[in-house]
């Protein structure tokens, strides 16, 4: 249902490391690139992630209560997704662990504009 998410950067640059080493972790890549956006994922694959300088200017924001889910291969990607984002200038959300109903693992953190992502899993 989902084609792909658009997430606002204040710094395309710096929003390009932290995305493409999560893009790396999950065997994908910058799928579409302009001056003022990068797509991340598999043409014609599954959702892909975009982070993008606003279009009408203003400055980038952060939604409360919206947050990008990122689907691992298992509980050991998701604590490299995280360490990753951590690494790239991410900041803590919750730590690798089970949450909430059995098999459902996942790690939550934000990018450096402050967008919430995680990285789960389903046994």
């Amino acid at each position: 249902m989902i084609g792909y998410v658009t997430l606002g950067t204040a710094d395309l640059a710096r929003a390009a490391k932290f995305y493409d080493a999560l893009a790396k972790e999950m065997g994908t890549g910058r799928m579409m690139e302009t001056d003022t956006y990068i797509a991340w994922g598999t043409p014609g694959g599954e959702a892909g992630v975009a982070a993008t300088l606003p279009h009408d200017g203003k400055p980038a924001s952060v939604g409360n209560g919206t947050m990008v889910a990122l689907q691992a291969k298992d509980k050991e990607q998701v604590s490299r997704l995280y360490d990753i984002a951590l690494a790239h200038g991410g900041t803590d959300e919750g730590a690798p662990g089970p949450r909430g109903d059995e098999g459902f693992y996942a790690a939550y953190f934000r990018d450096p504009d402050g967008n919430k992502l995680n990285a789960f899993t389903m046994a």
